[in-house]
């Protein structure tokens, strides 16, 4: 499977390029690859796929600063490989940025354009938001997670339909069943002949004689219902998963919303995340760090030991490789690094004052940094590098 373009190449704009020029270029492929244009043409829908993907990504703030900020990783759990659009979503979520070239806009909306054929509307359920809080042993590992989540599923009784039965239910007098009228306009590409929601039946291209008296005609009904989904290794704090069609039903049949798992990280007492690596304070005494002790640290699924040598110093940096976190849908893991600190006591009583006085002066004891130690900067870099 191809791995995905970078989409500010696909729209052909540059990284610092504004909302209205992202705007415009996609609008610009989105004409060139519309499939009106370029009938039986699946290369041509697949750009056209990629290009609504592109621009829902970088017309959307807080997608963008995520896709800067980690790439296609970022994304959720499909970093690569086909593109999540249908071509319902792409004429629904994106209609308004053809203007009147292609017809209508909104979720109701299908293009007509170029003697397209018209058809009956897909309505759309909303999608259902939640967060989900991760421990770091969750986020290493990944985790199956079940809620039951409060929503709209499709009425029992009339299976969704809205009607008490099938014989309460006719054809659109207006539309004629197609869930749409049809109108010629003039675009910059000529006259073409372009279809809009029918105001009759919504787009339904039927209507009810007698409702469902269990959900009064809408087809949905307040319910709930347990939902188990995967959350993969690597997630970070505010990475969202989409789960497909796990969101509130649509009025009177149509296309079930997503539910949108907002991942949250649980605070570590032990453990600080910087990225992919995990980051632990470590705190000895004066005697291990100058004789070199055996010592254990905390890690994702339990605790490691390891060696303090003699003449440690404070702000020392020690690697665990590949104790860290995962990367989210790649390959690789970060590493753990231990911050060793010397603790000093703030107090001391009369026999450990006497036993240190007679330090004081012992050549061993006076401070002799290497020019490394001397630069705390230098020290600073180490730690992540």
């Amino acid at each position: 499977m191809p791995a995905k373009r970078d989409y500010y190449e696909v729209l052909g704009v540059s990284k610092n390029a504004g909302a209205e020029e992202i705007k415009k270029a996609y609008r610009k492929k989105a004409i060139e690859f519309h499939p009106d244009k370029n009938p039986g043409n699946k290369e041509a829908e697949e750009k056209f796929k990629e290009a609504a993907e592109a621009y829902d990504v970088l017309s959307t703030p807080e997608k963008r600063q995520r896709y800067d900020q980690l790439g296609h990783a970022g994304m959720g759990a499909s970093g690569g490989g086909s593109y999540g659009f249908s071509m319902d979503d792409i004429f629904s979520n994106f209609g308004d940025v053809f203007g009147s070239a292609f017809g209508g806009s909104g979720r109701f909306s299908h293009f007509g354009g170029f003697g397209g054929h018209a058809q009956a509307a897909t309505s759309y359920g909303s999608d259902i938001r939640v967060r989900v809080k991760l421990s770091l042993k969750d986020i290493a590992h990944g985790v199956e997670k079940k809620l039951k989540i409060k929503k709209m599923v499709a009425c029992n009784d009339c299976h969704g339909s809205g009607a008490k039965d099938k014989d309460s239910l006719a054809t659109c007098s207006t539309c004629h069943g197609t869930g749409q009228v049809s109108h010629v306009v003039n675009t910059m590409l000529g006259r073409m002949q372009t279809a809009t929601v029918c105001p009759k039946c919504h787009g339904e291209g039927k209507t009810i004689t007698n409702p469902c008296p269990a959900c009064s005609g809408n087809g949905v009904v307040q319910s709930e219902e347990e939902i188990a989904f995967k959350i993969p290794p690597g997630m970070y704090e505010g990475m969202q998963l989409n789960v497909n069609g796990k969101g509130n039903a649509a009025r009177r049949g149509g296309k079930n919303g997503d539910l949108l798992v907002v991942v949250e990280e649980e605070k570590n007492e032990d453990l600080i995340r910087d990225g992919n690596n995990l980051v632990h304070n470590l705190f000895i005494s004066i005697p291990e760090a100058a004789m070199g002790a055996n010592v254990e640290v905390p890690t994702v699924d339990g605790k490691a030991r390891i060696t303090i040598k003699a003449g440690t110093q404070p702000g020392t940096i020690l690697r665990l490789s590949g104790k860290g976190l995962p990367i989210v849908n790649r390959y690789g893991t970060g590493d753990l690094l231990v911050y060793v600190n010397v603790w000093v006591p703030k107090k001391l009583d009369r026999e450990e004052k006497k036993a240190l006085e007679k330090f004081l002066t012992a050549p061993n004891f006076k401070p002799d940094p290497d020019p490394s130690e001397r630069n705390f900067m230098d020290r600073l870099r180490r730690m992540f590098q």
